[in-house]
């Protein structure tokens, strides 16, 4: 990690923190899903960087992964609301997120992932395994009564990457990774009162590009050219609406692009037994001499 990367980090984590706090005050019953989301997206260019993935608003027993298909909206009622913000910085992320009941119902569930968080952070030191901090989190959402989505973690953070090693287990897994002197990562509690357990299900609005190789497609082409500007991160299908492309066209390259395995899509993940889910993350950086710094704190 240099020094450059460094500050790059903890800038993306002010950055993301701030934008969080931002996104969190607009989340009310009678608000616009979509109308946030432009909001939030709106305030990250403004303070100089640039979404890391598109806005993620999860409603109930939906844990991540999800945005209204183009054309639609949701007006917020008594959801609980989960808001994941991602900020990029020069290919450095900071990834935070945060819950909001607006039922005034399930305060305790959103408590148990904020605890499970906290008491991870604590623990965090260079040569601790990540399965004791999976551990920690599972420990401190059973104390609450829920349970740990066993399948979501946390996860590192790369070079204009949202997903690297290590995994940061919300469980007691049997991995043998320790944290290191360089590391930057999320950890992200999810707790739920159902199964804990989560599946895919409804079609994809967010992708990302996984591969490089020749495409026929003057179309696939063009909408190919799009995807690059984002710089391997995750992307909307209402991104590229953005750019020059209508609906159709969208649809169509998505689907060539993905066929020729260049883009992946990631459907909605949902609560297998439809429990509703909370979910609380921050950034960290743990740089070479094992000082350890939460950024989005």
């Amino acid at each position: 990690m240099n020094e450059q990367y460094k500050q790059n980090f903890i800038r993306a984590g002010s950055i993301a923190k701030q934008v969080r706090s931002f996104g969190k005050s607009l989340i009310k019953s009678g608000a616009s899903y979509n109308d946030i989301v432009a909001q939030i997206n709106e305030k990250i260019v403004n303070l100089g960087a640039r979404p890391a993935f598109p806005p993620q608003i999860a409603l109930d027993a939906v844990a991540a992964h999800f945005l209204p298909q183009p054309g639609y909206d949701i007006i917020f009622s008594k959801e609980v609301v989960k808001l994941d913000i991602g900020v990029c910085v020069d290919g450095a992320i900071g990834d935070c997120a945060v819950t909001v009941d607006l039922s005034g119902e399930h305060q305790a569930l959103i408590d148990a992932a904020e605890a499970a968080l906290l008491n991870a952070e604590q623990i965090i030191r260079v040569g601790v395994p990540t399965r004791e901090i999976g551990r920690v989190i599972a420990r401190t959402i059973s104390s609450f009564g829920f349970k740990p989505v066993k399948n979501l973690s946390g996860h590192g953070l790369g070079y204009y990457k949202v997903h690297t090693p290590p995994t940061i287990p919300n469980y007691e897994d049997n991995s043998v990774t320790v944290i290191k002197p360089g590391m930057t990562f999320a950890i992200e509690p999810f707790a739920t009162n159902g199964r804990g357990l989560i599946c895919e299900a409804q079609n994809p609005t967010i992708f990302s590009q996984v591969s490089e190789r020749p495409i026929n497609s003057d179309l696939a082409r063009r909408v190919l050219a799009t995807i690059k500007t984002f710089h391997g991160l995750p992307f909307s299908i209402h991104d590229l609406l953005t750019n020059g492309l209508n609906l159709v066209e969208a649809k169509v390259g998505l689907k060539e692009l993905h066929t020729a395995g260049i883009i992946l899509g990631y459907p909605p993940l949902i609560e297998e037994a439809n429990g509703l889910v909370a979910q609380a993350e921050n950034s960290v950086l743990v740089d070479q001499k094992g000082n350890v710094m939460i950024t989005t704190r």
